[in-house]
């Protein structure tokens, strides 16, 4: 039954008489009615009032972070929103905790209010859906609400409800289908070749694999560095790699040796997020590329097949998750540790995403910015970014460098929202948007890469169901680094919504914008902490 019947049912004009005016908050064998009015003043002062004071060991700070956090959705959207919801694992999962907490309640009693609540001008919390509850007492498990409160991650729901009003609002107004004289997406005539270098980086000790994919194309066309995400590895692309060295196109794959899936794995028995990754690794990572540029300028000038074939003047950084941190850093973000601290002393709690955590990581370094852009990295695909607080408000006002970013809306590890939404309306330069609605941390990974490599944290969307998006991340790819090139015109028209929504499907919808409209912009606000 749809949400919309279920609100219906229960009458989407919630009398005062019917809406719950008292909770009956239940800890063990206690139990105490206490007004909502009350725990509404709790949310907004931080105080107890007299009514709330026996239970200040439970109102923890953690449950008025959970009282106090809103979220706004569209009401043409609400229906969809909460059918998708129940649909999808973290959804069932959702409103099986809230079922948890309300002794009594149903999933299809859940459903309903939730969808009063979201209707609400002042958006979704916890207290509105307390409020549209249509009873005028109910009970609340106190223990199961404080662990809820823990370990609540916002992000999903801010992201679930993002996808559909993306879906919508990033649509192509135009109904002329998408038609080109050629498909970026298909391979070149090229024959791609490939070869491994190790590089030793005897100044910071390290040891850089690098697998060079090449072929018989313009030396002038840009080389292209990949740079793997945390835990990854150097053939985390490798489909990508191949498609552009079939199109003439030099890629140098990078292999980042403390972040890498040998330097995860040997540290994977620690507690210690510390131990897993090192704070220098957020600069050694940036250095590492600019150190292979410097290695590749070498072996250009040299006797041997690469000879001529390494444009190290003129390059193109993709980089997937941490790797799309290295690429921005590289292109002209300015990392804020400052700000960082800030997050991540005063904002960061359990129940945020992994990217969140990891970016903490950093903020023991020394210094209050760092800068490590390189001058040769002329442009930049940031895909899955992990961005959070690392460029603080205006870190990544100073890149204004040509920027693609890639996000997807059920990405849990990188949240769209907070790590490339908001961080893509900084970008000064010529820019893009690709967005996979339902995509996730991994969708855009090489099918070939081993199940094994990946994380196992939460549910992925790979192989065959990510099809389109892996052929839509081959042609705009493609058409992005050729903008540095005499060709940029000819694969200019691959840069715009109507080529992206022509591979787009109902089971992934694709939207790609230089600017996102106002609505999508409302909901950058929230995210501020």
């Amino acid at each position: 039954m749809c949400s919309l019947t279920l609100a219906l049912g229960w009458g989407l004009g919630i009398p005062s008489t019917l809406a719950a005016q008292t909770v009956i908050i239940r800890l063990g064998p206690f139990q105490q009615s206490v007004a909502i009015a009350d725990l509404e003043k709790f949310a907004k002062t931080g105080r107890l009032p007299e009514g709330l004071q026996i239970l200040s060991p439970v109102l923890t700070s953690e449950v008025r972070g959970l009282l106090t956090k809103r979220l706004d959705v569209d009401p043409a959207v609400a229906d969809k929103f909460i059918d998708d919801l129940a649909r999808s694992p973290g959804g069932r999962q959702f409103i099986s905790s809230i079922g948890g907490i309300i002794p009594g309640s149903t999933v299809e009693s859940i459903k309903a209010t939730l969808n009063f609540a979201l209707r609400q001008a002042n958006g979704f919390s916890a207290l509105s859906f307390l409020r549209a509850y249509p009873a005028e007492n109910l009970t609340v498990d106190a223990t199961k609400a404080v662990s809820f409160a823990v370990e609540f991650n916002p992000n999903y729901l801010q992201s679930q409800a993002l996808g559909l009003l993306l879906e919508r609002e990033l649509s192509a107004k135009s109904d002329i289908p998408f038609k080109a004289a050629f498909d970026p997406a298909a391979p070149g005539r090229e024959v791609v070749q490939q070869q491994t270098i190790v590089l030793n980086d005897r100044q910071r000790n390290r040891i850089l694999p690098v697998d060079v994919y090449w072929s018989q194309g313009n030396a002038e066309d840009p080389l292209v560095v990949l740079s793997h995400g945390f835990g990854a590895n150097r053939g985390f692309l490798s489909y990508l790699a191949r498609h552009l060295a079939s199109h003439g196109i030099t890629v140098a794959a990078v292999e980042h040796p403390g972040s890498n899936d040998i330097a995860i794995n040997r540290a994977s028995d620690t507690q210690n997020l510390a131990q897993l990754i090192s704070a220098t690794e957020f600069i050694n990572r940036p250095k590492d590329v600019s150190f292979v540029l410097d290695e590749l300028a070498k072996l250009n000038t040299q006797l041997g097949q690469l000879q001529g074939k390494l444009h190290t003047q003129k390059v193109t950084v993709i980089g997937h998750s941490l790797g799309g941190y290295t690429a921005l850093a590289l292109v002209g973000g300015e990392v804020d540790l400052e700000e960082l601290r800030k997050f991540c002393k005063n904002s960061l709690s359990i129940g945020e995403a992994p990217g969140d955590w990891l970016q903490c990581t950093a903020a023991s370094l020394q210094d209050k910015k760092l800068r490590l852009q390189d001058e040769r990295i002329k442009s930049a695909i940031a895909l899955n970014p992990l961005v959070g607080k690392l460029f603080g408000k205006k870190g990544l006002t100073q890149v204004t460098k040509p920027v693609l970013v890639f996000t997807g809306t059920e990405d849990a590890l990188t949240p769209a929202l907070k790590h490339q939404i908001e961080p893509f309306t900084q970008l000064r330069g010529e820019k893009y948007l690709l967005t996979a609605i339902g995509g996730t941390h991994l969708s855009i990974s090489d099918p070939t890469y081993p199940a094994s490599a990946t994380t196992t944290i939460v549910k992925e969307r790979r192989g065959d169901e990510t099809k389109s998006l892996r052929q839509l991340t081959r042609g705009i790819s493609l058409a992005f680094i050729k903008q540095l090139t005499p060709d940029a015109n000819i694969y200019r028209p691959f840069l715009t919504s109507g080529y992206t929504q022509s591979l787009s499907t109902p089971q992934l919808p694709l939207r790609l914008v230089s600017d996102l409209p106002a609505s999508i912009k409302s909901w950058l606000e929230p995210v501020e902490k």
